[in-house]
């Protein structure tokens, strides 16, 4: 596959990259989505509210960008949690099993030591959309 055939995406709806990378890219049926920490797109700052409000606000975005490729939330077929504290791992499930409801994405989790912008917890995901993607 050359860049030529990879679509970069970008939602208005979400935070503005803060580095040299995509919001997301397409090519073919799937879509790589950057992560995204709980970053308010408007105010430009972390959520106040703790893991869970973070939590909420990133997949928030993941979900404006997956809308902006053409996608919704339940094209998503795995995650990448990134947290740092893993004692927040149950805060993160509740918030994030009530966002996906009965569909549970394949998932990962892990513990980090940092994130950007000193956030509680960072997603990243990848989706399948498009032609033939169901």
């Amino acid at each position: 596959m050359t860049f030529e055939r990879l679509q970069p995406i970008e939602s208005a709806e979400a935070p503005t990259p803060i580095g040299p990378y995509s919001q997301a890219v397409c090519g073919g049926s799937f879509l790589f989505l950057s992560g995204q920490v709980g970053l308010d797109p408007v105010a430009g700052a972390l959520v106040k509210g703790g893991v869970e409000a973070q939590v909420r606000q990133a997949l928030r975005n993941l979900e404006s960008v997956v809308r902006e490729a053409g996608g919704t939330v339940g094209d998503i077929v795995k995650t990448t949690i990134f947290v740092v504290d893993l004692e927040d791992f149950a805060k993160v499930n509740q918030v994030y099993a009530d966002y996906f409801g009965k569909f549970r994405p394949a998932r990962s989790t892990v513990e980090v030591s940092r994130l950007p912008l000193d956030a509680s917890v960072e997603i990243e995901a990848i989706a399948m959309i498009g032609p033939g993607s169901r």
